[in-house]
This record gives structure tokens, C-alpha cells and sequence, in this order.
């Protein structure tokens, strides 16, 4: 049984909610086990630091999350109280109609309909729905759907069955209709339409490709990291020395860069060329990724460029780095 089923800790719930967001369930067992173990109480989550929350988030994606859940632990431990009503629990930072109401109704059994996409996929196939999931309009019309099929007196347990049903029964592919004991009234399989009609979409969204080009610059006892703080993936996390080209470069001109960004000759910077064109994928974005190693004897031989640091190699695991630095750095590793 997972751990956040049969509870009603609103905390605990909370945060499984905002875990498996985009989350596999396997995976995001770990993270919330993982979560409960640093900070059993909403009030421990608000007291540790950025940093702390980050490095536990690690490797889950869509930081935002961590850091608006860090911004409402702090706003619920103002309150002295976890929030009990949906109107409440909506107004905190990353909390939308979905995460609200799966706190209200599986902590507190008040009548809010849940709709997740497991939700939207039994929906849509029993009741033979076409109106798009990533439209305004179609969003709303199931929540309203759900809502009318909602048993307000036990919530907590129809919202879970409902979910479970999807997971487990009706799922994506393959879903085990002849087990169903929803088979004969499905307008799916009435209409005999393909499972994987529904629910419907509309939206394409385009994908992005970005050149990344790492430099890590490294002494035998420290490496040389930035926070990233613009708006863009990532934010909050720490990285080495990033270049962004509109395609790879040849290891001379990127040497070039390096050169101006230490303000020394080119003769002077030595890229030790560790990965090459490792791709990335994000929801939206493909990262082609480039990696080298650049050594200096001491940190005094550089002159640091605005907002990088030393970090020392011994506490690299206290610092949040992306997955992909991660994968990137173990294979320059290998490489050298």
C-alpha cells in the first residue's frame, strides 16, 4: 500500500500531491519517503533553508514545485494551523484547483471533486467525451462532470477509487476493459472507439532545441559553480560554466569564450573535451549538451567571473545541481 494512502495527515497529503505531479509513481515514493524523513512537519519544511529543500527535490524536475512548496510550508506554519478549508488551501503559492481539492476532500472528506489525468481518462472514455483536456472550456466541463458524479457524503474514498480505477484499470494503454466492471454501460466501448482516443487533445506544442556547451573548471579539491537565478529552467539550482550558442562550436572558438570570460589569451585555456552532444529531454525543450573539463592548480589562478564560487568537491552533495550535471560531471569523471 503506498504510504499516503489511508491517511488523513493533510500534510503528508499535500505533499504526496505535489510530488507526483509529473512524477511516476515508483519514483516519486522515494522522494516523498525522502521528504517525510528531513521534514516530518510542515512547520520543519518552513524552517529549512532554500538549499536544503532544492538538494532533498533533486532529480524530480519542475523545480518550481519545491520552491513553491517551500513558500506555503512557510505560509502554513504562519497560520499555527494546516488549512482546512479549499478556499484557503487554493491561495498558497503552487496550489491549484487539483491539489486543493485532493487536501480537502482525502484530509478533511469535503465534497471537491478531484481530476486528475487518470480522472480525466475514465471520464472520458464512460461517457464517450470529446471536449479537449488542454482547452479552458473542456477542463471545466469535466470538472463539472465530476462534480456531478462526486458522492459528497465520502469524498475522500470516491476521489481515491476514482484515481485507483485509472491507474490500475482503465489505464493509457491497454486498459483491462474485459475485467470493467464499467464494460457494458461504457460508451467506449459502446461506440466501439479506440482507448486511446481519450481523452481528447488538441494542442501540439512545439519542442525547443537548445546548444548547451558546460565548462567545468576544477582543481583538485574544488570546482567552480553558479546559482542559476533568471526565470528559466532550473532556477535556484547550481551549474558550472554554461555557454548557450545557437549551434555547438568547435573546441577553439568555445576556447576563445572561456578565454575572454577569465580575461586571458586563448593560449592559455586548455578544453579537455568530455561529452559530446548528449541529449536532454525536458517537456518542451530537447538540451544538446557538450561538456569539458578545464584544471587550474589553485582557485587563486583564475579570477572568478560575477556570482560563481569554489565549491570544494567534498561538499558537492550539499549543493542542488540538474540531473543533467549530474550525468555529465559522472561521465567526465569516466572520461578523466
Amino acid at each position: 500500500m503506498l504510504p499516503w494512502r489511508g491517511i488523513d495527515n493533510a500534510y503528508y497529503i499535500w505533499l504526496s500531491e505535489v510530488i507526483l505531479q509529473q512524477t511516476r509513481v515508483e519514483q516519486g515514493r522515494a522522494y516523498y519517503e525522502r521528504f517525510i524523513s528531513l521534514f516530518p512537519t510542515v512547520n520543519d519544511l518552513a524552517q529549512a533553508s532554500e538549499r536544503e529543500v532544492l538538494a532533498a527535490w533533486q532529480g524530480l524536475g519542475y523545480y518550481s514545485r519545491a520552491r513553491h512548496l517551500h513558500q506555503a510550508a512557510k505560509q502554513i506554519a504562519a497560520m499555527e494551523a494546516f488549512p482546512s478549508d479549499y478556499a484557503t488551501l487554493r491561495d498558497l503559492p503552487g496550489v491549484g484547483d487539483y491539489t486543493a481539492s485532493a487536501v480537502a476532500s482525502l484530509a478533511y472528506n469535503l465534497p471537491y471533486a478531484v481530476v486528475d489525468g487518470n480522472v480525466y481518462r475514465v471520464l472520458s472514455r464512460f461517457f464517450g467525451m470529446d471536449d479537449p483536456i488542454d482547452t479552458t472550456a473542456g477542463r471545466s466541463a469535466f470538472k463539472r462532470l465530476a462534480t456531478e458524479v462526486l458522492d459528497a457524503r465520502h469524498s475522500a474514498t470516491h476521489n481515491q477509487a476514482l484515481m485507483d480505477f485509472g491507474a490500475m484499470v482503465c489505464t493509457p494503454r491497454a486498459p483491462r476493459c474485459a475485467d470493467c466492471p464499467l464494460h457494458d454501460a461504457c460508451a467506449m466501448i459502446v461506440s466501439q472507439r479506440h482507448p486511446e482516443d481519450f481523452p481528447v487533445r488538441h494542442r501540439r506544442v512545439g519542442i525547443t532545441v537548445r546548444h548547451f556547451a558546460y565548462v567545468f573548471v576544477v582543481t583538485p579539491h574544488h570546482m567552480m559553480l553558479h546559482r542559476r537565478t533568471e526565470r528559466d529552467i532550473w532556477q535556484g539550482l547550481y551549474e558550472p560554466l554554461l555557454y548557450e550558442p545557437a549551434e555547438a562550436l568547435p573546441v577553439a572558438q568555445l576556447a576563445q569564450q572561456v578565454a575572454q570570460t577569465f580575461q586571458l589569451p586563448p593560449t592559455d585555456i586548455v578544453l579537455e573535451p568530455t561529452v559530446s552532444q548528449m541529449r536532454h529531454q525536458l517537456t518542451h525543450q530537447l538540451l544538446l549538451c557538450d561538456a569539458y573539463l578545464l584544471r587550474c592548480e589553485e582557485p587563486t589562478d583564475l579570477q572568478l567571473p560575477a556570482h560563481y564560487e569554489w565549491i570544494s568537491l567534498n561538499q558537492l552533495e550539499d549543493y542542488p545541481i540538474p540531473r543533467l550535471i549530474e550525468r555529465l560531471w559522472h561521465k567526465t569523471l569516466q572520461a578523466h
